[in-house]
């Protein structure tokens, strides 16, 4: 039994869009959208003293499999971050409750979904 095949035409464009994955530097290309989402986060965070808002930063870890975007915040409240008791609520120190807010979730949904047409629109175009 044989099999055969044939092909006509180029492969110049795949040959271009493989160049371009190997040489692409996500961690840039990620860059503006971490800054998006401090900024977001920022405006997003219920503010008593404003602390919690201007605490936000991010940190990018990228492997040459994958990229992570973390934000991050630095206001520490008695070991406890104050924007996680801001997003899930917390216990008073007189037994009381203080219901949490999901302010973090909807600030960043326009950041994921910038990232994904961003990402995509990259790896699509030559």
């Amino acid at each position: 039994m044989n099999i055969s095949f044939t092909t006509r035409g180029s492969f110049d464009r795949m040959e271009r869009f493989l160049k371009k994955m190997v040489t692409l530097d996500i961690h840039e290309l990620v860059k503006p959208y971490a800054q998006q989402g401090v900024i977001a986060l920022k405006d997003a965070t219920p503010k008593d003293s404003g602390l919690a808002a201007e605490s936000w930063y991010y940190e990018i870890d990228a492997t040459p499999r994958h990229v992570t975007i973390r934000w991050c915040n630095r206001d520490i409240e008695n070991g406890f971050p104050v924007a996680v008791m801001l997003q899930y609520g917390y216990g008073t120190g007189t037994g009381g409750y203080v219901q949490g807010r999901d302010y973090i979730n909807p600030a960043l949904k326009p950041i994921f979904d910038n990232i994904a047409d961003g990402v995509w629109k990259v790896v699509t175009t030559s």
